[in-house]
């Protein structure tokens, strides 16, 4: 590809390459501006599963617009090569910072409100990306930018049955060839255990509770031997603690493994990253809040509480001399004395 032309952009050295595409820096010759082409390879490009998925990330990254995810340019197909032309980012990505140890805490915050913020704007477009991780985020002087829309899913698509390949989990850095679920250090129990209709932007949250993790620790929230290693940890046990408390209670409600018991949308996360940022290393862990769903559950019982305790409150009571007092009575005891128990609770009322 090295000196071809696509169209009036001149392909100049190779970037990248993953499952879904090979990526090559090149100059646009009608602007005179550097930009990335993503191209669809040849092998794939007979497939019309493999063609529709790069259609569709062109359709899903054109449709967004935020300065925290990678721009979309121009769409092609020239010789038999369909190609996408997408902004020229400068900066390592997310994975190569982390092979160095961890981030401090002050930028882990940074990137976390831009990333968070990225989401929740695709999330409002109904779109899920399900493959975030720390390889699809490059770190540049404005901040952090989130790529990589290839596995993305509309939320049109969602009941759309998706073959067995697509839901094979990947162990390795990049996306495998027809795995459009995400990489398995960073998918959530639901994409673990293949249950495609439960996959939504709370799926998303998950990933990004684990990336979260690794910036702040320099390791992986979910480790093993082996991928059924990792898989039992995805299912079924808490990563260790990163500090402060408050940052370690955001990560928590991101992993938890119910999506009902995880932060609802991107926007509730972010909100949150900027309350710790605000507050500083030494602020307190906020209380969770429960989701709606939990709420709906709990008010019956809650209601319930509420109505025996005030029964118990304003049931008569009796005096010392055993006959029944008023609410009179019951509020203003006799003067020099403090009055029966319930007398002084009430009177506090």
């Amino acid at each position: 590809m090295i000196g071809r032309r696509l169209g009036h952009y001149e392909i100049v050295e190779k970037l990248g390459e993953g499952g879904m595409g090979e990526v090559y820096q090149a100059r646009d010759t009608r602007l005179g501006r550097t930009v990335a082409i993503k191209v669809l390879p040849s092998h794939l490009a007979s497939r019309p599963e493999s063609r529709e998925r790069f259609e569709r990330e062109a359709r899903i990254i054109g449709g967004l617009n935020h300065p925290h995810i990678c721009t979309l340019y121009d769409v092609g197909h020239e010789d038999g090569t369909d190609y996408l032309v997408m902004e020229h980012i400068e900066g390592p990505t997310l994975a190569a910072r982390l092979s160095k140890g961890p981030l401090p805490l002050e930028q882990v915050l940074e990137y976390a409100i831009e990333i968070s913020d990225a989401l929740d704007k695709a999330h409002r477009k109904g779109i899920t990306h399900r493959d975030l991780k720390p390889g699809n985020i490059l770190l540049t002087k404005s901040g952090a930018k989130l790529l990589d829309f290839g596995v993305a899913k509309l939320r049109e698509e969602a009941g759309r049955k998706e073959s067995p390949e697509d839901e094979r989990p990947t162990a390795g850095p990049l996306t495998s060839e027809g795995m459009i679920l995400g990489t398995l250090h960073y998918m959530a129990p639901e994409q673990v255990e293949g249950r495609i209709d439960d996959i939504d932007g709370r799926t998303d949250i998950f990933a990004f509770g684990a990336v979260v993790h690794e910036m702040a620790t320099g390791r992986k929230a979910f480790e093993g031997s082996s991928q059924a290693s990792v898989i039992a940890k995805i299912l079924q046990h808490d990563p260790p603690p990163v500090a402060p408390p408050s940052l370690d209670h955001l990560v928590k409600v991101c992993l938890a493994k119910d999506p009902d018991a995880r932060w609802q949308t991107a926007a509730d996360v972010c909100r949150e990253l900027k309350w710790i940022k605000e507050s500083g290393s030494k602020g307190e862990a906020p209380s969770p809040r429960p989701s709606r769903r939990v709420w709906w559950r709990i008010w019956p019982w809650a209601a319930a509480a509420l109505a025996s305790l005030a029964v118990w409150m304003w049931r008569p009571k009796r005096d010392t001399a055993g006959e029944p007092t008023g609410d009179r009575a019951s509020t203003r005891p006799a003067s020099g004395s403090a009055g029966p128990a319930g007398n002084c609770h009430l009177s506090r009322w």
